[in-house]
């Protein structure tokens, strides 16, 4: 199959806007609960939906009493927290148009985005985030109003928006409809300048509508909620956020990894959302406590029985001594993971890069349904995910109603429907190399089987020649990489070179742990790359990944660096992609080595 586009479920309409959301459920449900706020002493207080309009009313009016027009950028930079979604549908309901910007962002980058987008009032979380605001305020034009969210700023503005009438409020959005542009989100940018891209509140709207249509009476069902811990700046998250709120469902906010496991206790959402690192570290972490409680083959011989009995799902079902394996484990191990992560987690939806068939039956053979699908900054999000009914492990599913996906000759996946933006701003070049005959150039490789599942197999620029003219796709080899407790981040070059090969950091979070049960405590992670110990681990995962792929597209050789990619020294996106373009320049002289002389003997 080289095409599948699927009908909207949704009716077709250009009324409404995103700003009209809090005040229709607050009318339509004012004491049904909107939100769970996390306080300082770890309670959750509860936000019903009247409540969350009244809130949002009062700032939207400060916005307008601060000088806020239609149409006018307002540059959002926090942390994932309940702020960010009040002050997001409260711009809204002024008419503005919200610009986020990751509080991880270098000044360079927040220049960048407000100069580019024109954004003159700018929310920041904190003191910091304002003094990393002021130092290229000087050099970016227009930026006249910084509020503090952390300072008081939040009410501030509701006190300075007490008198505008409501009638006023209310004329911000009576020239506004769903072809109105809502948000301007920046990529990532694993190569160049980030791109603003012009989504609308129809493509939200829009796609929120087909999604409820298609997953509603599952994964949205009512009493089901759910905890936001990705950035929401990212495009994923905030389609989430949007989603949530349209579909009637709790929501709660957590900004700081080190607590989410605490945050999912104490919050028990029904489904949750993440990108696939978040769970390979979930699944490497009980792997490494695992074993340093000496319950190490425990746990490994119950993920295979897990896999085994998820992937025997798709072909008759499992067998009576598999189920009784199953039910044993269940007591023992997955019992005890799924109440890690609250206990009421039905579903969790994965995005944001592939996921790999290891870890889809895993978690489903535990017990948690992942529904992996597939979208860009550039598309709102999802325009492909496998729906309960029926998952394929190892696609990202068909596409969702009102969207359709084309196989191109060369295998580049394209990409139409209602969540597909249509230009970038103020960059008209960029737009028309990326869209052509209404179809989005996604730069991914994929395919679709006889039902008209996608699968992710690469992205075009990525693809890796040999010097024997053996096309080499990464993910494979990187995903099992990465499966490995040890390995934080890997890379695999070989393009125009004799051979493959890899460059891999440890994890150090997860280094005590796997010391501590290998009699390696005392040794620090950096005398952990040469340890013959440490060596032996990673080539036994470089074993594991090589089973995956034939002779010529597996790993020779590999080298262990100092530090780890991450988002703070720029190599890892907000969303947790490997900048490939950067990682290969500084350290190109690493890859040199695996093929010099004296490494390739």
């Amino acid at each position: 199959m080289k095409e599948n586009v699927v009908a909207p479920l949704a009716p077709v309409t250009v009324e409404g806007t995103l700003g009209d959301l809090p005040a229709h459920n607050a009318s339509e449900s004012p004491s049904g609960i909107a939100f769970s706020r996390r306080g300082a002493d770890g309670t959750w207080s509860q936000v019903t939906w009247s409540q969350f309009a009244d809130e949002v009313t009062a700032l939207a009016k400060g916005l307008v009493a601060s000088g806020v027009t239609v149409g006018d950028r307002v540059a959002l930079m926090s942390r994932t927290r309940y702020e960010w979604t009040l002050i997001d549908f409260a711009t809204w309901a002024a008419g503005a148009v919200v610009v986020p910007i990751y509080e991880t962002s270098s000044p360079d980058q927040i220049q960048w985005i407000l100069e580019d987008s024109g954004a003159a009032t700018v929310f920041v979380e904190t003191e910091t985030h304002a003094a990393a605001v002021a130092s290229v305020q000087a050099e970016t034009q227009g930026v006249d109003r910084v509020h503090v969210i952390d300072s008081g700023a939040l009410d501030a503005l509701r006190a300075e928006g007490a008198d505008v009438a409501d009638a006023d409020l209310e004329a911000r959005r009576e020239g506004l409809d769903r072809r109105s542009l809502a948000t301007l989100i920046y990529t990532s940018g694993t190569t160049g300048r980030p791109k603003g891209c012009r989504l609308t509140h129809g493509n939200f709207l829009d796609l929120t509508d087909n999604t409820i249509g298609k997953l509603g009476p599952d994964v949205l069902a009512p009493g089901s909620s759910t905890l936001l811990f990705l950035p929401l700046a990212h495009v994923f998250a905030r389609f989430i956020e949007v989603l949530c709120v349209a579909a009637k469902v709790r929501m709660g906010h957590s900004s700081d990894i080190k607590t989410l496991l605490a945050d999912f206790a104490s919050f028990e959402p029904t489904f949750i959302l993440a990108v696939p690192r978040v769970f390979e570290k979930i699944y490497n972490s009980a792997e490494a406590k695992a074993a340093t409680d000496g319950k190490g083959k425990i746990f490994q011989r119950a993920a295979a029985v897990a896999i085994a009995y998820s992937e025997a799902l798709d072909s008759g079902g499992p067998g009576l001594l598999l189920r009784l394996q199953h039910a044993l484990f269940d007591k023992l191990v997955y019992g005890k993971l799924r109440a890690a992560m609250g206990g009421q987690v039905q579903y969790a939806v994965s995005g944001g890069g592939p996921l790999g068939t290891r870890l889809g039956h895993f978690y489903r053979g535990i017990g948690l349904i992942i529904l992996e699908g597939y979208g860009l900054t550039e598309t709102t999000a999802p325009v492909t995910v496998n729906t309960p009914d029926k998952i394929k492990i190892g696609t990202v599913g068909p596409p969702l109603p009102g969207s359709g996906v084309r196989i191109a000759e060369d295998g580049e996946i394209l990409l139409q429907g209602v969540g597909v933006f249509t230009t970038y701003h103020g960059n008209d070049e960029a737009t028309a190399g990326a869209i052509q005959d209404g179809w989005f150039s996604t730069g991914d490789i994929g395919e679709l089987d006889e039902d008209g599942y996608l699968r992710i197999t690469g992205r075009k620029k990525e693809i890796l020649v040999t010097a024997g003219g053996k096309n080499v796709a990464p993910a494979v080899l990187e995903d099992r990489l990465r499966a490995h407790p040890l390995v934080s981040q890997c890379i695999v070059v070989g393009d125009q070179k004799p051979f493959i090969a890899a460059l891999i950091t440890l994890d150090a979070d997860m280094w005590p742990l796997w010391a501590s049960s290998q009699g390696l405590e005392g040794v620090s992670v950096e005398q952990a790359r040469t340890h013959p110990k440490v060596l032996e681990a990673v080539q036994a995962a470089v074993d594991r990944a090589n089973s995956a792929v034939s002779k010529a597209e597996s790993i020779r050789k590999f080298d262990i660096l100092p530090g780890d990619f991450t988002e703070e020294n720029g190599y890892l996106t907000p969303s947790l992609k490997l900048k490939r373009t950067i990682v290969m320049r500084d350290f190109s002289d690493a890859v040199e080595q695996l093929y010099s002389p004296v490494a390739s003997s």
